[in-house]
């Protein structure tokens, strides 16, 4: 399980347990990230560390923090932007300048962080999807860091899929590769050889599974835009579900037997 989502100790609502956390409802951890974390915007390096550390807090993806000393100081401009967290404290700002880019106010700091968070003094955060790249030790990694209380596991089952339009049946696939991800309900990925599929513009990306190409499902005429996604080339430990698809969409239903 994650420490701050789905059912996780530090999560809003803990799976049963017999032991309690005492402490405010919203919680906050401080965890040492041993690993060598390097990011870059236009080829120059902003930040490598292997000092950081991962900020859990309930409900929020983990974040990486690192010694303001691992940042390239030349490359940094303090703003005047601020911000204000109820648990952190005031945050300060930086823009990013390398070869001509700039990512405006892509570094905050707590400089003087509240009493609960004060731990979090002398380090800062980027903003992940404002760096060009990312790399963990030697291997380029994103769009955001992973979790490493999160677990994602693609399973090749029996189990019927079905998926139906107002009750008239799309699919029926009894072969499909279910995947399991911390926090989430249990997904199919299903052949797309039965399925009228219109490639999308759209992509998005997921730190466990890849890039993910969106397709619209065209069913008796209507074509249900970005319905559909699959991962051409998913990353390592989810090479079952490359060229499958899952389909989700207001209008759908999708049971899994």
């Amino acid at each position: 399980m994650s420490l701050t989502l789905g059912s996780g100790p530090l999560a809003a609502r803990p799976a049963a347990a017999n032991y309690e956390i005492a402490g405010p409802a919203h919680r906050i951890a401080f965890e040492p990230h041993p690993r060598r974390i390097r990011a870059e915007l236009a080829g120059h390096t902003v930040l490598d560390t292997t000092r950081g550390h991962l900020l859990h807090e309930t409900a929020i993806l983990p974040v990486l923090y690192a010694p303001l000393e691992d940042f390239d100081p030349a490359l940094l401009e303090r703003t005047d932007h601020r911000t204000t967290c109820p648990f952190k404290g005031e945050a300060s700002y930086w823009s990013v300048r390398a070869a001509g880019r700039v990512a405006e106010n892509a570094l905050w700091s707590y400089e003087a962080p509240l009493p609960d968070a004060h731990w979090l003094a002398g380090f800062g955060a980027l903003y992940v999807n404002r760096m060009d790249r990312w790399l963990e030790e030697d291997e380029e990694v994103g769009p955001t860091l992973r979790d490493p209380y999160h677990r994602v596991d693609a399973r090749r089952s029996s189990r019927p899929v079905e998926v139906t339009l107002g009750g008239e049946l799309v699919l029926r696939d009894a072969a499909s590769v279910l995947v399991f991800e911390t926090g989430a309900e249990p997904r199919a990925y299903v052949d797309r050889g039965g399925l009228d599929l219109v490639a999308s513009e759209r992509r998005t990306a997921c730190p466990y599974k890849g890039e993910a190409t969106w397709w619209s499902l065209r069913v008796g005429g209507r074509l249900l835009e970005d319905a559909a996604w699959s991962y051409e080339t998913p990353l390592e430990g989810m090479g079952a579900i490359a060229g499958l698809v899952s389909l989700e969409h207001d209008e759908l239903e999708v049971s899994i037997g």
